[in-house]
């Protein structure tokens, strides 16, 4: 089975949740987004990423804005399932931004990267990292893709959202929302893609946005 979920954060503890226990070699869990092992390279963080390779089940995910794109630059390209992806370890996988997968038959679009909104409070380099937005190659990877594809795939994952999910979740939440050109080039996405669901991760909230698009964070979703 395919599960879902949210920021993790680098937090180790996610992984020992009961929800997770039941899950085999056969099953994949996607991360929306901040994966965050691989962001000090400390001894710390490569002992907890030796754990994550002990579980039985695959790990994947999409990159957020709570990366090391510094290291994650270091692993080499690795076709998987598919697209192009980057295989940090025998069981964990980084999904590149703008490809399409394949799990179980079905199809997963996967664009990663966002625009910190306490960039004025982080130090280049050491708490923020070039290549936290999507390049026009990146972008024009995926729109590609999409056409390749007919501009048909099963699910979309991606750590930002469309900007309408934002205004949705701004009018029903009284939040603050930042807008990037990142937000208008997945809401253009939205109106062109077909597609059965979308869930992207990178506003801490667990929400149904509407019947096709959701907000995941501590929720562990079974993709049906």
């Amino acid at each position: 089975m395919i599960y879902i979920t949210g920021d993790v954060h680098g937090d180790v503890d996610f992984f020992r949740d009961s929800r997770l226990k039941k899950l085999t070699e056969d099953d994949t869990l996607i991360i929306c987004g901040d994966f965050g092992f691989l962001w000090e390279g400390s001894e710390k963080e490569r002992k907890a990423l030796k754990t994550l390779t002990k579980k039985k089940y695959t790990i994947c995910f999409v990159d957020g804005v709570h990366e090391n794109f510094d290291l994650l630059s270091r692993y080499q390209p690795y076709r998987f399932k598919g697209g192009n992806a980057q295989k940090i370890s025998s069981n964990i996988y980084h999904l590149s931004r703008g490809e399409i997968f394949t799990f179980e038959r079905k199809t997963f679009f996967v664009m990663g990267g966002g625009e910190s909104e306490d960039n004025e409070m982080r130090e280049e380099g050491k708490t923020r990292f070039k290549g936290e937005m999507p390049s026009s190659e990146e972008l024009l990877n995926g729109a590609q893709n999409l056409k390749d594809a007919d501009y048909k795939v099963d699910y979309v994952l991606t750590y930002e959202a469309p900007a309408m999910a934002k205004d949705f979740i701004r009018l029903h939440t009284n939040s603050e929302m930042h807008l990037t050109p990142l937000n208008t080039y997945l809401q253009e996405l939205m109106k062109a893609v077909e597609y059965k669901h979308w869930y992207f991760g990178s506003l801490h909230l667990d929400m149904q946005v509407s019947k096709k698009m959701t907000v995941v964070f501590n929720d562990i979703i079974k993709i049906e």
